[in-house]
């Protein structure tokens, strides 16, 4: 058991970040859909507050990118960071529901994308199954 506890142990320090981001764009996405409602509803105030906590979170994301390991990967997401808050500041300034959908709709394509590396990630780092209990064996220690 005490091997378990090493192996899940280290499986979780490797897919921390993984797993961070793929939170910060749930957070995001949240935030973004609540300032669409708040848009809807005429309610300005509020919309500005949720577009602020997008803003914030893409402008995390974008700050936390190494342009020198990252190469072209890390170039290309700083521009697309930089469109979205772009976009963002757009639908706050002048209540523009079609920008605020486009870095929605960037925003969930990016988000599907980590989620699928963190499925990856998980996936590879399962542990081994254990055969014998699959085979219906119990097995004393």
């Amino acid at each position: 058991m005490q091997q378990y506890d090493a192996y899940r142990k280290a499986t979780i320090d490797t897919s921390d970040n993984v797993r961070v981001v793929s939170l910060l764009f749930d957070g995001a996405m949240n935030f973004l859909k609540i300032a669409r409602m708040k848009m809807e509803e005429r309610d300005i105030p509020g919309k500005g507050i949720y577009i602020g906590k997008a803003t914030a979170i893409v402008g995390e994301l974008a700050s936390s990118l190494n342009m020198e390991e990252g190469g072209e990967i890390a170039r290309n997401l700083r521009r697309l960071y930089d469109f979205i808050l772009d976009r963002l500041l757009q639908a706050n300034l002048k209540n523009d529901a079609a920008a605020l959908g486009e870095a929605i709709n960037i925003l969930e394509v990016l988000r599907g994308a980590w989620k699928e590396m963190e499925r990856i990630q998980v996936a590879a780092h399962a542990p081994p199954p254990n055969r014998a209990r699959q085979a219906g064996m119990a097995v004393q220690a």
